[in-house]
């Protein structure tokens, strides 16, 4: 006689339009997911978190705009209000399973959402993963949804939740050059332009730029991000509402503020919301710009601290790691370098999100999950690199204020100061003639021009020289 068995089967059988496929028996994705996870074996990667919970949101406001409405019973409507409040306190994340860069528009996205959350319903009810008479990923969860207003609608969400990390990161930034343009306001050294001396200026200067340029950036990404707060939802497939109610109509975009915390309007044109995700470029675009901005500061402390004998050498960088496997005592600009590295790779990113946007088609944008997959990316990288900038490089900065003075000395920039006093002509002359001679500039122009020493003093002091001031009259 046959032994039995109590074994649980490791499988359970679901379908779609494509066909039925095994599912493990406990998993809480469904067959669309598996199948998605099989089709997109693209980055290695699974979703953003955050990308996770704005999908959770978005259901769980659909949910109770849905119930409110009448579309949904109060039974279902609570256990799938309470999947998704789980999934918002950061549970089942590893059931989320797709590919964030997919084919569809997002549709696997949202699937692995829909079976996810209508799974744990199920089960908050007491039934068994796959029994969807009791909770239906479409049905119910998705009701009066369509992959092309939950998909766009919680880019944006996602989008604006990490711009207050990147805001927060760049801030700090921002705060850590002015802290430095305070402290190195009094040394002085040589300005350049296109890497030649230019004329006298205070560090504290420089550094002032680059916070300003840094706020500047901060500025761009938060007229950019307004765009954001505003949804296609309720326009489900294509803009035109169809199987929404419309009391859910009305009430989805203001039970996702109440949720969120942050005000989103409802598109004024829906099939334009649904259509186009220019918005998305805009973004891209200013942390793009943003990443600009910084990578070029970045190159600046890069050639500053170059050296540090035989470089500028005006500025010493904090020394985080030996530079070479071969020159003992090298200490390299790793964390500059590094901003850097991250920038070129959020310059590609723009590339590809302006590329996915141009691609979009008719009434939809199929390119929506790579967009998300850069975007996200782009604005994770930049926090990244911002607060390492900070933390590991600018609050550690000193100046060589003796090397500044010395090359300022040097330097036949100063010259310009005398330009409106003795002309240009014969200011150009007293260069080249310093250059070649070695002599002081301030020499050749007591000797050649019979300037006195404090003619010389008031015209050459170098911190007058670096703001507008009222010139001298010279004695003939």
């Amino acid at each position: 006689m046959a032994k039995k068995t109590t074994d649980q089967p490791a499988y359970r059988s679901e379908s779609d339009s494509v066909g039925t496929k095994q599912v493990p028996v406990d998993a809480l994705y469904g067959v669309q997911s598996l199948r998605a996870k099989e089709n997109f074996d693209m980055t290695g990667q699974r979703l953003h978190p955050e990308f996770i919970r704005s999908l959770a949101v978005l259901k769980k406001a659909c949910a109770m705009s849905n119930l409110a409405a009448g579309e949904l019973d109060k039974k279902r409507a609570d256990a799938i209000i309470f999947a998704c409040d789980e999934i918002l306190a950061g549970k089942y994340l590893d059931s989320f399973i797709v590919d964030p860069i997919q084919g569809s528009a997002g549709t696997s996205m949202n699937m692995n959402a829909n079976e996810v959350i209508a799974n744990v319903a199920i089960k908050h009810l007491g039934g068994k993963p796959g029994d969807y008479t009791i909770v239906h990923p479409n049905d119910h969860v998705n009701r009066g949804q369509s992959t092309n207003d939950i998909i766009p609608s919680a880019g944006k969400i996602t989008t604006l939740v990490l711009l207050k990390r990147l805001d927060a990161s760049l801030n700090s930034m921002e705060k850590a050059f002015r802290k430095k343009a305070r402290a190195f306001d009094k040394v002085m050294k040589m300005g350049r332009t296109q890497l030649q001396d230019a004329v006298p200026m205070r560090m504290g200067q420089e550094f002032r730029a680059y916070a300003d340029a840094i706020a500047r950036s901060r500025e761009r990404i938060k007229t950019a991000a307004q765009e954001m707060h505003v949804l296609n939802m309720g326009g489900t497939a294509i803009g035109t509402g169809i199987n929404a109610n419309p009391k859910y109509f009305k009430a989805i975009c203001p039970q996702i503020s109440k949720l969120t915390g942050m005000k989103f309007t409802q598109a004024e044109d829906l099939i334009d919301g649904t259509m186009h995700t220019d918005s998305f470029a805009a973004v891209s675009s200013a942390v793009k710009d943003a990443s600009l901005a910084c990578s070029k500061i970045a190159n600046d402390l890069r050639l500053l601290s170059s050296g540090p004998r035989t470089g500028l050498n005006e500025i010493h960088l904090p020394a985080m790691q030996n530079g070479s496997s071969i020159m003992p005592g090298k200490v390299n600009p790793v964390i500059p370098e590094v901003m850097n590295q991250a920038c070129f790779k959020i310059v590609g990113n723009d590339v590809t999100i302006s590329m996915a946007v141009e691609a979009g088609q008719l009434e939809l944008n199929a390119f929506e999950p790579v967009t998300f997959y850069c975007l996200f990316q782009s604005i994770d990288l930049l926090a990244n690199a911002a607060d390492t900038m900070v933390e590991h490089c600018i609050n550690g900065i000193t100046a060589n204020k003796e090397r500044c003075e010395y090359l300022m000395e040097q330097s036949v920039g100063i010259v310009t100061a005398l330009a409106p006093y003795i002309g240009y002509q014969k200011a150009a002359s007293i260069a080249k003639e310093s250059l070649k001679t070695n002599v002081p500039v301030r020499e050749l122009a007591r000797k050649e021009c019979g300037m006195s020493d404090e003619e010389l003093s008031e015209i050459l002091d170098p911190m007058k020289l670096t703001e507008p001031h009222k010139g001298i009259t010279i004695k003939k």
